[in-house]
This record gives structure tokens, C-alpha cells and sequence, in this order.
């Protein structure tokens, strides 16, 4: 799969999921195999052009997670424009617009899902951006508002004509949110229509299930979030399927040592890491995040809402990774219930 000259193999993504997909997951996301992308959490167009060190922050990629996506949103034309142009000289590989987030916060102010309540605002949008830049650029959207206002054919069509290089198809409405099921078959009908590539997305929770999607169906590939919290080597299974292999069972090891390492690696922050591996946006700061130490615990304990599901006697480790005050006693937790000899920082 390729979308405009950046090449995508295997043809699976990790979709961008706000407080999620830091650039230290990504990286372990990568690290793990069968992975062709990842895409940043979203980040504000209007915070990039204004500086804004929180929002410059979001922007962060390193070297490792090529080809990487940036996300932004917005819904002004001309700022996204010119946030799609810093984004491009950061040295992203694809700049990607989101017209999916249903959050009334995103929503209310012409960006996220909103969008695609106005389609010709919508085109503007792309077009502004794909005339300023010379990267690809993609969109994400769901499949309408609402149940009355399923408009995700018409907006993919505008998308492309409006210059896109791929887009990728959430298969619920901004209503629904994360209830109810994807569909799918609006999905493929959406990829069949188009010349440009299409990304599915929704309940792709298993390995196969990634498989199944695009082998079954119109779709040039497969995007996914909350399978990924839940399962990070889930790429690499894939991948493994998709080749005719049986994929490999992860082991509790594995599994907790996953966990050590997101610990180090967000710990490590812009630290310990070669000249030009880090691509920061301009004016982005170099310092440390204040309460570094309690930023980190929090990140576990919201990647634990989804990285317990599914493990047994996983609701205990949840209640204990929330009740983790400090860096050692978090450690200390993993690797109790991980059964790993030690809970030492593990070298990257």
C-alpha cells in the first residue's frame, strides 16, 4: 500500500487516540514488527501556529516510528494550511486531518467530527492544506453525525477530489461514539467508490479480524486503536496470519516487560537520545515535563484501562497500578503480578 509515495507494508496502522498514542508507545508499537504506521494523538492546529508548548509537544515523533502521520485538527482554512506546513517541516512523512473525534470540545468549534456537517467547508479544508504542502495529505472520518445524517460517501468523494492521498473510515457516527458496532459494509462501499486508498477501522480486536477486513472486503488497509491498548503485539500477529503463520502467544513476560518499558522510555524523555532523533516543532521547549514523575504514572494508568482487559485477574492490577504513588512502587507492582525477576529499569 502507498499513499502518494510514502510506502505502508504491511498495509496496518495504529489509529491516533488522544492521551494514548505518545510518541513512546508508538515506539514500542513499532519495536514490536507488523506495524506500516502510526499516527500521532490529534493535535490543535490553531496551538501549532501560535506555538503553544503543550500543543508542540503533542507533535513530537522520533526517528524509530517512520513513516509517522501527524494528526491535526481544526476548521480553519487557512490555519490548517499553515499548520499542515509546520507539521511538513518537521519532517512528517504524511499530515492527516481528523474529522472523526465526536468530542463536544473538538466538535463545537468547527473541527473533529463537526466537519462533516459541511462538506464544502470540509473541501476547502483539504485543498487549502494540499496546496501549502508537498506531503501527503490524508483524512479520517466516521460515518456521518448521526444515524440521519450518514454522509461519509459524498465527504470521501469531496475528499479526494479535494486533493487527499487516503483516507480512513471509522463505521460508526459521531453519535453512536464507541457503542454499537462498525459498519463495515459502508466501509467497502466507501473503498470500491474511490481511487485513492481507504483505511477500515472499528472492532478490530483480534489478529485475524485485521486480516479478514482486508482480504475480504474494498479496503487497501486497516486502522486500529483500542485493539492495539488492549494488545500491542497485535500488528505483529497479523502480520504473521497474513503470511500464512500462526501467530505467536504472548507470554505474562512479555507482557509486563512491555509495560518497564513504556515506563523507561517516558521517563527518558529528551533524554539519552542521539542528536536529530527527536523532531520537535519550532519553539517546542527541551526541558523536562514539570511533575515528570506523576505525569508517567498517570500515562500507566490510563494505558491500564485497556491493557488489563482480557488478562486474568487483570481488575486487580488495575486497582493497584491506581493506587501506585511513585515510579519504584509502580515497578514494584508490575513486576509482582508479571512474575518478573526484577523490577530494575531495563536498558533501551
Amino acid at each position: 500500500m502507498k499513499i502518494g509515495t510514502v510506502d505502508l507494508s504491511p498495509p496496518f496502522a495504529l489509529a491516533p487516540m488522544a492521551g494514548m498514542t505518545d510518541t513512546a508507545f508508538r515506539r514500542l508499537v513499532k519495536r514490536k514488527g507488523g506495524c506500516g504506521l502510526v499516527v500521532s494523538e490529534m493535535v490543535s492546529s490553531e496551538g501549532l501556529v501560535r506555538g503553544i508548548d503543550r500543543t508542540l509537544e503533542y507533535a513530537e515523533y522520533t526517528e524509530e516510528e517512520r513513516p509517522v502521520s501527524i494528526q491535526i485538527f481544526g476548521g480553519d482554512p487557512a490555519k490548517m494550511a499553515a499548520a499542515a506546513q509546520i507539521v511538513e517541516g518537521m519532517g512528517a512523512d504524511i499530515v492527516d486531518v481528523n474529522m472523526g473525534c465526536p468530542v463536544p470540545k473538538i466538535a463545537k468549534h468547527n473541527a473533529g467530527c463537526s466537519l462533516m456537517r459541511e462538506p464544502e467547508h470540509a473541501q476547502a479544508v483539504v485543498s487549502a492544506m494540499t496546496k501549502a504542502v508537498r506531503i501527503p495529505v490524508t483524512v479520517k472520518m466516521r460515518a456521518g453525525w448521526n444515524e440521519t445524517e450518514i454522509n461519509a460517501p459524498e465527504l470521501a468523494k469531496r475528499m479526494q477530489d479535494a486533493g487527499a492521498a487516503a483516507i480512513a473510515v471509522h463505521g460508526r457516527t459521531a453519535a453512536q461514539s464507541y457503542t454499537g458496532s462498525s459498519d463495515w459494509d459502508l466501509i467497502n462501499r466507501i473503498a470500491a467508490s474511490l481511487t485513492i486508498p481507504v483505511f477500515g477501522s472499528g472492532d478490530c480486536v483480534e489478529p485475524a479480524q485485521l486480516v479478514d477486513r482486508l482480504h475480504q472486503g474494498s479496503v487497501a488497509g486497516v486502522l486500529v486503536g483500542r485493539g492495539a491498548l488492549r494488545n500491542p503485539w497485535i500488528f505483529e500477529q497479523a502480520a504473521a496470519i497474513a503470511r500464512g503463520e500462526r501467530p505467536r502467544e504472548i507470554t505474562m513476560v512479555e507482557r509486563g516487560q512491555f509495560l518497564l518499558d513504556y515506563i523507561d522510555l517516558l521517563l527518558s524523555e529528551r533524554t539519552r537520545e542521539a542528536e536529530g532523533f527527536r523532531h520537535v516543532a519550532p519553539g517546542a521547549g527541551a526541558e523536562p515535563l514539570r511533575g515528570h514523575h506523576k505525569w508517567v504514572v498517570n500515562k500507566l494508568r490510563a494505558l491500564n484501562s485497556w491493557y488489563t482487559k482480557g488478562i486474568e485477574n487483570g481488575s486487580h492490577l488495575r486497582v493497584a497500578i491506581n493506587s501506585a504513588e511513585s515510579i519504584p512502587h509502580l515497578r514494584d507492582i508490575i513486576a509482582e503480578f508479571f512474575e518478573l525477576c526484577a523490577a530494575q529499569p531495563h536498558s533501551n
